[in-house]
C-alpha cells in the first residue's frame, strides 16, 4: 500500500515538473542577456528587470495588454449575459422548435472559426451602405444575398474583435443545465409575485448561478486572451492590435530578436489569466463540479 502511495505521488511530482517546466525555462532566460540566452546555460541572469522594461516600452507590451484586457472583459460580460439570457428563454419560456433552437445552438460548436473567416472577413471589414435607398435597393435583388457588398465597416476597430465572439454555445449550455436543476416551484413562486422574466432572472436565477458564472468567465477570458487567428487578420492598427499577435511582432521586431525580451513578454501576458483563475478558481470548480442533485 505504502508503495502504491510512494509511487502515486512520485507521477504526480513529475507530472508537475513537466507541465511547469517551460515557465521555470522562461523566467530563467527571461533574467539572461542575450549571449546567455543563446547558450544551454540555466543560471538565472540579472536581466530582468531590464528585458521587462525593454519589452513594456520598446515592443509596446503595454499597448497590447490594454487592449486585450478591454476586449477580454467586454466578451466576457456580453457572453455571460446573452447567454444568461438566452438560456432563461430556453428553460422558462414555452416556444415552438425549443428543443431545435437549443440543438442548433449546439451544432455551431462544432463550427470552427477558421471556416468563417472568409465570410466574417467581409461582413465586418466591407463599409456599411450609404443610406436605407441604397441599402433596400441592393436587397431587392435575391442573388445579391450570396455576394454582399455591404458590412459593419469595424475593420481596425474593437468593434471587430469584440462582437463576433459575443454569442457564445457553450455558456448557453453551461446555464441550460444549471437552470434545468433549479425547482421549477421557484419560477412558479415569482410569477405569482408578479415578477417578470428579467426581475426573476436578476433576483432569482442570478443569486443562484454564482458557481457556474464564475467558471464561464474564466473559460471566456482566457479562450478571448488566447486569441490569434482573427485579431491577426482584420486588425492592422498597432493601438487596436491584442497582445498574441504583439508578442508575435515582437519576435520580428529586427533582425536579432531578443529572446530574454520575449520570455519576459510572455510571462507578462500569462499575469491576467492566472489572476483571473485565482480569483474566481472556487467557483470554478464548484461550477463544474457534478453533485447528486445534477
Amino acid at each position: 500500500m505504502n508503495r502504491t502511495r510512494w509511487l502515486t505521488h512520485a507521477l504526480l511530482v513529475l507530472a508537475c515538473v513537466l507541465i511547469t517546466a517551460p515557465i521555470v525555462f522562461a523566467l530563467v532566460k527571461a533574467t539572461q542577456t542575450r549571449t546567455q540566452v543563446l547558450s544551454p546555460s540555466l543560471v538565472p541572469g540579472g536581466m530582468l528587470f531590464e528585458n521587462v522594461r525593454a519589452a513594456w516600452t520598446g515592443g509596446n507590451l503595454g499597448i497590447y495588454m490594454r487592449n486585450s484586457l478591454i476586449v477580454a472583459a467586454a466578451v466576457t460580460f456580453g457572453k455571460t449575459l446573452l447567454s444568461l439570457m438566452a438560456a432563461t428563454a430556453l428553460v422558462y419560456f414555452d416556444f415552438p422548435l425549443r428543443r431545435f433552437v437549443f440543438g442548433f445552438i449546439l451544432l455551431t460548436l462544432l463550427t470552427p472559426l477558421e471556416v468563417l473567416v472568409l465570410p466574417l472577413f467581409d461582413l465586418v471589414s466591407q463599409e456599411p451602405p450609404e443610406s436605407w435607398a441604397a441599402f433596400w435597393q441592393w436587397l431587392r435583388h435575391p442573388a445579391n444575398i450570396l455576394n454582399p457588398t455591404f458590412g459593419f465597416g469595424w475593420a481596425n476597430t474593437y468593434w471587430a474583435i469584440i462582437m463576433p465572439f459575443l454569442a457564445s454555445a457553450t455558456g448557453v449550455f453551461l446555464f441550460n443545465q444549471h437552470f434545468r436543476s433549479i425547482p421549477r416551484s421557484l419560477a412558479d413562486a415569482a410569477k405569482m409575485d408578479g415578477a417578470g422574466p428579467l426581475r426573476f432572472l436578476r433576483s432569482v436565477l442570478v443569486p443562484l448561478s454564482w458557481n457556474t458564472i464564475g467558471a464561464l468567465a474564466v473559460i471566456q477570458f482566457v479562450y478571448v486572451w488566447d486569441q490569434y487567428l482573427w485579431p491577426r487578420i482584420i486588425i492592422r492598427r498597432e493601438e487596436t492590435q491584442v497582445v498574441q499577435v504583439g508578442l508575435s511582432a515582437l519576435l520580428n521586431a529586427s533582425d536579432r530578436t531578443e529572446w530574454g525580451q520575449v520570455m519576459a513578454a510572455a510571462l507578462i501576458t500569462i499575469i491576467p489569466p492566472l489572476l483571473v483563475f485565482g480569483l474566481l478558481q472556487e467557483q470554478f470548480m464548484r461550477g463544474f463540479a457534478l453533485s447528486s442533485e445534477k
